[in-house]
């Protein structure tokens, strides 16, 4: 599962996969509203069928990229293309990030995520650099 000549792409997408997996993917997935909580997000009261489905969506969205991920590890330099793709991807939820700082509409806890958003977006772009 790890490549021989290049372990660090390797061992990045599995870690990286692997975190967004289990913080991100999967709750966002099975218990939307239930990890809004665990994100300091208030949680509209009544009928929220609308804020699950989106929340549902974008947990599948980050499990399709994840599977890639995961799928590319064996051999990033074959996979040049998931570096790629989760450059534009972290790149653009920096800017989601920053957007949502300046207008004071989210909590602490998603400004962090600008910075985690911003590493995986240098190390992606820097990987697929090194190996392209």
């Amino acid at each position: 599962m790890i490549s021989e000549t290049y372990p660090l792409a390797s061992w990045f997408l599995l870690v990286n996969g692997a975190a967004f997996l289990l913080v991100y993917a999967l709750p966002l997935t099975i218990a939307p509203l239930t990890w809004a909580r665990w994100f300091q997000w208030e949680v509209p009261e009544g009928r929220a069928d609308l804020t699950v489905y989106l929340g549902r969506c974008t947990g599948v969205l980050a499990l399709t990229i994840i599977m890639l991920a995961f799928r590319a590890a064996p051999d990033p330099v074959g996979h040049l293309w998931i570096f790629e793709l989760l450059a534009v991807a972290t790149g653009l939820m920096v800017l989601l990030h920053l957007w949502g700082l300046v207008r004071r509409i989210q909590p602490w806890t998603e400004h962090l995520e600008i910075l985690l958003y911003g590493a995986v977006c240098a190390g992606s772009i820097w990987l697929w650099l090194q190996l392209g």
